[in-house]
């Protein structure tokens, strides 16, 4: 229930004035304090019961225009050459944005009662079905308990360990590519040609000898050999190039993360 304000800038409703106020199409500091509290205590004294919506608008808008107009009376000491109209502006914003916010307040409250009243007037449908089938059909969930419930939800979110390989049976690689591209590098004459074949003839073991094709490799990307083979699976031959070989620690361990 609503009641009337009589001003010297607006006379008519109290919600209207709310909204006027929000269009900023009245002045917020022509209206006169004193005319709407004795408004609102006139409409107090006729009011049979107390409405709780129409009072919080009239407290929130009453204690924010009591605050302003004392901050305009007795200004802060903090700023003494505070521009007057930047005060006015800023407190203005100040009652806007309260008067916005319970605003907003206000209209949730509208939809949920209104969706309530909506979802009153409908009924659930019942799952299942019809009685008299619904009895003769066995509880699901008549053994289920709490614990089982824990139990297997427990088991649900339990970070399954994981899997372990095994790898003792595989043979640690010993050799690397950089210490096999130092040796062949030696074994490679200056002038001439070598080929693989003897290049890996003394090689200890079959992982030895791949180690060894694949540092013939890596000093070809690197341009200090070249690599020629006579037709397919034919004797690979390697001669030196004329880039001086200098494998440092750092190129070697370069080529070991490549």
């Amino acid at each position: 229930m609503g009641y009337e304000v009589n001003t010297g800038v607006y006379e008519g409703p109290f919600d209207l004035l709310l909204r006027l106020i929000l269009k900023q199409e009245v002045d917020l500091w022509e209206v006169s304090l004193v005319g709407i509290v004795d408004a609102y205590l006139a409409e107090l004294n006729r009011m049979e019961t107390t409405d709780l919506e129409v009072s919080t608008e009239f407290l929130l808008i009453a204690a924010t225009l009591v605050e302003l107009k004392t901050r305009r009376l007795l200004p802060s000491e903090s700023d003494p050459d505070l521009d007057e109209e930047l005060l006015r502006f800023e407190t203005r914003d100040l009652l806007l944005a309260r008067l916005l916010e319970c605003k907003t307040f206000q209209d949730a409250s509208r939809t949920i009662s209104l969706m309530l009243a909506r979802a009153s007037q409908s009924v659930a449908r019942q799952f299942g079905p019809e009685e008299p089938y619904r009895s003769l059909v066995p509880d699901p969930l008549e053994r289920v308990r709490p614990s089982r419930l824990r139990d297997a939800a427990i088991k649900a979110l339990t970070p399954k360990p994981s899997e372990f390989v095994n790898t003792e049976h595989i043979a640690p690689i010993r050799v690397s590519v950089a210490e096999a591209s130092e040796l062949l590098l030696e074994r490679i004459p200056e002038i001439g040609v070598i080929s693989f074949r003897e290049l890996a003839s003394d090689a200890p073991t079959r992982i030895d000898a791949i180690v060894r094709f694949l540092a013939v490799l890596e000093l070809f990307k690197q341009g200090f050999i070249e690599i020629d083979q006579i037709g397919t699976f034919g004797l690979i031959s390697v001669s030196r190039t004329d880039r001086e070989a200098n494998l440092d620690s750092m190129s070697m361990a370069d080529w070991e993360s490549n």
